[in-house]
């Protein structure tokens, strides 16, 4: 019946691994696999556990960083939250300056304030702008003006 735990704590440490992505429960899952098969071939309790921690310890420093490096290479790098709207383009819905605004980015209404390096005075940008999000500060969206498109003189 040990088996039945070493299958219970496998199934367990998976579990947890999809919530953590990190692969170090997927390794020790592993070990208590080699404890379930040393179990099923009728090994004594010390030697489950030995096998467990062996088997966990090889997989952790041997397959485990090879792994890591292997998704890493494969997964893109994707930006998520408010980094992910840096670069995004936003139009003005008010007159924009370096003390406030508002502008429409993504589908929202966002507080905005243009970028201090953008003017070396007091300027104001109308609404309907084209802008470009600079960085986000908080729930503030800073902007700069989008460059104009050059013109095609044929």
């Amino acid at each position: 019946m040990a088996w039945l735990l070493w299958l219970g704590v496998a199934l367990l440490l998976a579990v947890v691994e999809t919530l953590t992505v990190d692969l170090t429960f997927l390794m020790l899952a592993g070990g208590a696999l080699g404890g379930l098969l040393t179990a099923l071939l009728g090994g004594p309790i010390w030697l489950q556990v030995l096998v467990f921690s062996v088997v966990a310890a090889l997989l952790l420093i041997a397959v485990r960083p090879w792994a890591r490096r292997r998704v890493r290479a494969t997964t893109p790098d994707m930006k998520t939250n408010a980094e992910a709207l840096v670069g995004r383009p936003a139009t003005a819905l008010t007159a924009i300056d370096t003390r406030g605004g508002r502008v429409q980015l993504g589908g929202e209404e966002w507080s905005a304030r243009l970028a201090p390096s953008t003017t070396g005075g007091s300027h104001s940008f109308p609404p309907g702008t084209e802008m470009r999000v600079a960085a986000i500060d908080g729930a503030i969206a800073v902007v700069v003006p989008k460059p104009a498109q050059p013109t095609q003189g044929y």
